[in-house]
């Protein structure tokens, strides 16, 4: 955001994701007050699903008179304020930005992302689910409107600047995927690497949110301890990079140094690395297309030792497979995977179910369902609706 000032929605701001998002802006702000960044960002609303006493602090902090809560009974001393379940669409639609930052967890996050992006606001994208569930209505919606969807899921980030290294370089969504051969995500296994389903399939909710090298939020940590995290990168990746999934690897990596790498058709690999620090992809996304002094560490090379990479393949993670039947069968398939899964981690963090049934579930969800056409977001809502409500009958809830 070259120059003056950038007006930005911070869209689950008092998630994970969202308080680093601020965190970053205070840091740019504080450069450009030095002179040495043109740009200040001024955040002009906020939104959260429940949380209100930290969003009332965050609207003090930031000076911020328009926010928007789920909670309906939420009490906010604040100019505007926006409740129930459509209350960050309204803010979206409602507020004038330059930027709007979809954070929210979930499916929840996607009117609000699909209305940023019909408006063509630029979206610095985190909810990755917007894109898993619907990326057939967002994706033809931001080429439509010339919204920009600048990743920040760390990997996404990570394909997108490696891109930024060829001459014709895209944006996102690009019209095809021009020279890329293939695109490599990382994972980094998650707490239970190297072991069997079988050997974690009672695993307590405490084991599978200790998390070796990130820092998140529950439903994303589980998501990586399952491995699902990274299934929904992959549909994600096809989305945002027009890629079919034949194109589209995962490598297991637990340094979580290498975040992405990208092949080129002349069998060249350009692979970005950084630590694990999500406040680097969120400061690419804010700053593009500038590159400017980061509030996280540098990389210390020298200090690595060894990188490791380890195969992950759909024979032997399910949810790998649930992602590439998503990409193939499109429709419905992605929200169907993407509802079922969440109501099953919610499950699982309740003691309801025990960890190895969130994949099966899930599958079970997709079999049974099958798909249907995704024409409007009415379609995807209810596509995210019935997969809810199989899972809930699954599990006697």
């Amino acid at each position: 955001m070259p120059g003056g000032r950038c007006r930005i929605l911070v869209l689950g701001s008092t998630g994970s994701i969202g308080r680093q998002t601020l965190a970053v802006i205070d840091h740019l702000n504080e450069l450009h007050e030095q002179g040495r960044f043109p740009t200040r960002y001024e955040v002009v609303g906020l939104a959260c699903g429940s949380g209100a006493d930290a969003l009332s602090r965050q609207a003090e902090t930031h000076r911020v008179t328009r926010v928007a809560v789920a909670d309906e009974r939420a009490a906010l001393n604040a100019g505007t304020v926006f409740r129930g379940p459509d209350a960050a669409e309204r803010l979206v639609r409602e507020t004038e930005a330059d930027l709007v930052v979809s954070a929210i967890v979930g499916s929840a996050g996607l009117p609000a992302t699909l209305a940023a992006v019909e408006l063509g606001r630029d979206v610095a994208l985190a909810n990755k689910e917007s894109l898993v569930a619907a990326g057939c209505l967002v994706v033809p919606a931001a080429r439509l409107s010339g919204s920009r969807l600048l990743p920040i899921d760390s990997e996404h980030a990570a394909i997108w600047q490696c891109l930024q290294t060829a001459a014709d370089a895209p944006l996102c969504p690009p019209c095809d995927p021009g020279p890329i051969a293939r695109v490599v995500l990382t994972a980094s296994g998650g707490p239970f690497r190297g072991r069997s389903a079988e050997q974690v399939y009672d695993a307590t909710p405490e084991q599978a949110l200790d998390h070796p090298t990130w820092s998140m939020g529950p439903k994303v940590t589980i998501d990586s301890a399952t491995l699902m995290n990274k299934a929904l990168e992959v549909i994600e990746a096809h989305w945002l990079f027009s890629l079919p999934g034949e194109r589209i690897d995962v490598l297991i990596h637990p340094q979580s140094i290498v975040h992405a790498m990208v092949e080129f058709a002349d069998g060249s690999v350009v692979a970005q690395l950084a630590v694990p620090d999500m406040r680097a992809p969120i400061q690419a996304a804010l700053t593009f297309p500038h590159r400017i002094e980061s509030a996280a560490a540098s990389l210390d090379l020298a200090s690595l030792g060894s990188l490791e990479f380890e195969p992950a393949t759909t024979e032997t993670h399910a949810a790998l497979r649930l992602a590439h039947h998503a990409i193939e069968a499109q429709g419905s398939a992605g929200a169907t995977i993407n509802a079922a899964n969440e109501a099953a981690v919610l499950a699982f963090l309740d003691r309801r179910i025990p960890f190895g049934r969130i994949i099966e579930l899930t599958e079970l969800a997709v079999e049974r369902l099958g798909v249907q056409p995704i024409a409007s977001l009415g379609d995807a809502l209810e596509a995210d609706a019935r997969a809810r409500s199989f899972v809930a009958a699954a599990i006697g809830g």
